[in-house]
C-alpha cells in the first residue's frame, strides 16, 4: 500500500478556493481524498472530482446544513480549518469592529466546523482535524493584534479538541505557518508599498532566517501528513513551518 494514501476518505477544507487551501484540496485529491471545499467563493479552476459548497463559517446552522450534506452516507473523515482574513492594526487603533469581525471567522468558524466535524467522525470511528493556526500565536508581530489573538485562540481550541475526543479516536493537530508566498501577499504588497513590491517582497522573505517565504504546497504536504494513518500516534501537537522564524531569529 502506497503511503500517506487517503482512498476512501471524505474531507472538508474551508477556504479552499484559493492559496494554501487550494494547494491542500489539490494535494488531498491526488493522494485519493473525495475532496469538498467550503468558500463564499469557488475556485477559478481545480482538479476534476472536487466538490464546492458556497458556505459561510460564520453561520451555525449554514455549517452543520452543508457538513450533513457532504457526510451522507459515506461519514467524514478529515477536516481542514483553513478559511482565515487577516488584519493589520494595533491595540489603539483596531476597532471593535474589525476585532469580532476577525474572530467571527477565524475563531467562531472554526468552532461551528469543529463542533460539526467531531458529530460526523465519532459515528464514523474517528478522523482527523488540522487547524491552520499561525507563528503570529507565538511570537509578537507588529500591528497584528487582532489576528494574534484569534490564531492564539486556535492553538488553544486545538489542545481542547484534542483532549476531550481523544477516546473517539478523533486526531487534532494543529499548523502554524510563518510567511507563505500566496497571492495575497502580492495584494498585500501592491496595496500597501505600490512602486515598492519587488523591495518590500525581499525584505519579509528575508524575515524567515531560512531566507525565503514558504509556498503553499509545502504547507499541504504537512497537511497530508498529518490527515494520513502514518501520524496515527500524533494527537494534540502544533507543528511550525516557518523558515526558522520561531526559533531561529535573534
Amino acid at each position: 500500500m502506497a503511503i500517506f494514501s487517503l482512498a476512501g476518505k471524505t474531507a472538508i477544507v474551508t477556504g479552499g478556493s484559493r492559496g494554501i487551501g487550494s494547494a491542500v484540496v489539490k494535494t488531498l485529491k491526488k493522494q485519493g481524498a473525495r475532496v469538498h471545499i467550503l468558500d463564499l467563493q469557488p475556485p477559478p479552476e481545480g482538479p476534476e472530482g472536487i466538490s464546492f459548497h458556497s458556505c459561510d463559517i460564520t453561520r451555525e446552522e449554514v455549517v452543520a446544513q452543508t457538513f450533513d450534506k457532504v457526510a451522507g452516507d459515506s461519514g467524514l473523515d478529515i477536516l481542514i480549518n483553513n478559511a482565515g482574513i487577516a488584519h493589520i492594526g494595533n491595540v489603539e487603533n483596531t476597532s471593535p469592529a474589525e476585532f469580532d469581525r476577525v474572530f467571527d471567522v477565524n475563531v467562531r468558524g472554526a468552532f461551528y466546523c469543529m463542533a460539526a466535524a467531531v458529530k460526523h467522525m465519532k459515528k464514523n470511528g474517528g478522523g482527523s482535524i488540522v487547524n491552520m493556526a499561525s507563528v503570529a500565536a507565538m511570537v509578537g508581530l507588529n500591528d497584528r493584534f487582532a489576528y494574534s489573538a484569534s490564531k492564539g485562540a486556535i492553538l488553544s481550541m486545538t489542545y481542547s479538541v484534542a483532549k476531550d475526543y481523544i477516546k473517539d479516536n478523533i486526531r487534532v493537530n494543529s499548523i502554524s505557518p510563518g510567511r507563505v508566498h500566496t497571492p495575497f501577499v502580492d495584494g498585500f504588497l501592491k496595496e500597501n508599498y505600490p512602486g515598492q513590491e519587488e523591495e518590500m517582497f525581499e525584505k519579509l522573505s528575508k524575515t524567515q532566517p531560512i531566507g525565503r517565504m514558504g509556498n503553499p504546497e509545502e504547507i499541504a504536504l504537512l497537511v497530508l501528513y498529518l490527515c494520513s494513518d502514518e501520524s496515527a500516534f500524533i494527537t494534540g501537537s502544533n507543528y511550525t513551518i516557518d523558515g526558522g522564524l520561531t526559533n531561529l531569529n535573534t
